[in-house]
């Protein structure tokens, strides 16, 4: 045989290459499709250029975390015992720091043992857990309108129905509740009873007592989130909506060291009934297994070595001051008409433009001015008020407010003159 015909014998025969065919990808989960982002972070976003002076974000002032204090903690635990604070952990949490959260609850007037916590990474991831083992798709809860955006998407995920409680100036409207509670047989209430996000609105003692006979008498889980009842200004203390009759084997409280610590720590607490605790540990191990060794660790060295209290006055201190500034300052800087409020503490102001101002459609013009703000639109479950606003006042000096005041009244006035 030539060679040229072995050769072609040896040579495979060449096709074209072929595309494969391809089928479309299925489709996301339909939690996942029908819950949004968040507004507040797509706006940190937009301004997080250095000149924006932002009342948009709840960051807490950074030159007050008592990063010194923080360091040393992590210093100590790195050093004396490597080997454990490098090492997986128990999903319920470090002992140590559970020993001193719990006694820092019982000090604040809601008797705690350690056994009774969980650590999460962060509050949010607390509130999470409770969706998982509390809610079936379709389920109802009941939530303060406006509410806490993340707590709104955490029950878009879980698929719950989401039916808003009137509220006022003073908070969450108890008779509302009741007939909401009666009519929608809900299965959970999220609250923020203290210092509220969005509004800085604070829960009277005698509506707290009357959320906790409504829930025993109707049957419901309540979870009172509580991020901000350690930054109080003035006034006393309320206690906690799990402290009233009726309250007690129902209530879920939520705590996290965002706001008195540091909130890049991702640390929080979930105080839990009996019933609760064995399955938001299993939902825990499915989630994350545990919440970071090292990190507990340094919070429970810190927390032993450090009196927070002392740090707390300062920062209060320094927040009081800012807050001040802000809502002394809204007389000029927004338009004649509007409403505010003055919160005894935690870190936002809400205002009501007068009627026919839409924040939303303003805040380009805004942003343009190199000041920021969020529209409270968002915040709620039910119909929005266009004209709301939320301003965080804790994140700047009351200088650097000042400014961004008069950067906003500027914005407000230039956007109502192009009309």
């Amino acid at each position: 045989m030539p060679d040229a015909i072995l050769a072609d014998a040896r040579t495979p025969l060449r096709t074209p290459r072929q595309t494969p065919a391809r089928a479309p990808l299925p489709e996301l989960a339909a939690r996942a499709a029908r819950t949004g982002g968040s507004p507040v972070r797509d706006i940190l976003a937009l301004t997080a250029r250095p000149e924006v002076i932002s009342f948009a974000g709840g960051l807490p002032a950074p030159e007050l975390f008592d990063a010194a204090g923080i360091a040393a903690a992590f210093q100590h635990v790195l050093a004396d015992d490597p080997r454990r604070t490098l090492q997986y952990s128990t999903s319920e949490g470090d002992p140590a720091l559970r020993a001193a959260v719990a006694a820092r609850t019982t000090a604040r007037g809601l008797p705690t043992g350690p056994d009774e916590l969980l650590v999460t990474t962060g509050s949010q991831q607390g509130l999470s857990l409770l969706a998982t083992v509390l809610l079936e798709p379709g389920d109802t809860v009941l939530v303060e309108d406006p509410c806490y955006l993340a707590a709104l998407q955490i029950f878009s995920l879980a698929g719950a129905r989401v039916v808003p409680v009137p509220t006022d100036d003073e908070g969450l409207d108890p008779a509302a509740l009741d007939e909401l509670a009666a009519r929608e047989r809900p299965k959970l209430l999220y609250v923020i009873p203290t210092f509220q996000n969005p509004t800085g609105r604070t829960l009277s003692a005698e509506r707290r007592a009357a959320v906790a006979e409504i829930a025993a008498r109707r049957g419901l889980w309540i979870a009172e989130d509580d991020p901000y009842g350690e930054l109080r200004f003035e006034g006393e203390a309320v206690p906690w909506v799990a402290s009233f009759p009726g309250a007690e084997d129902r209530t879920v409280l939520l705590g996290s060291f965002s706001k008195v610590m540091a909130p890049g720590l991702r640390l929080g607490t979930l105080r839990l009934p009996a019933p609760l605790r064995r399955p938001c540990v299993i939902a825990k191990q499915a989630a994350d297994l545990h919440t970071s060794t090292v990190d507990q660790a340094a919070a429970a060295r810190y927390l032993a070595t450090t009196d927070l209290d002392v740090h707390l006055a300062r920062v209060r201190e320094a927040y009081r001051e800012r807050r001040d500034a802000l809502v002394d300052g809204l007389t000029t800087a927004l338009p004649e008409g509007s409403r505010w409020n003055r919160p005894s503490g935690g870190m936002f102001v809400w205002a009501t433009l007068p009627a026919g101002y839409d924040a939303t459609a303003l805040l380009p013009e805004v942003v343009r001015h190199d000041v920021a703000y969020v529209p409270g639109a968002p915040f709620f479950a039910g119909p929005p008020d266009p004209a709301a606003v939320r301003l965080s006042f804790v994140t700047h000096t009351p200088e650097e407010i000042r400014e961004g005041l008069g950067r906003l009244r500027g914005a407000l006035a230039e956007a109502r003159g192009k009309e």
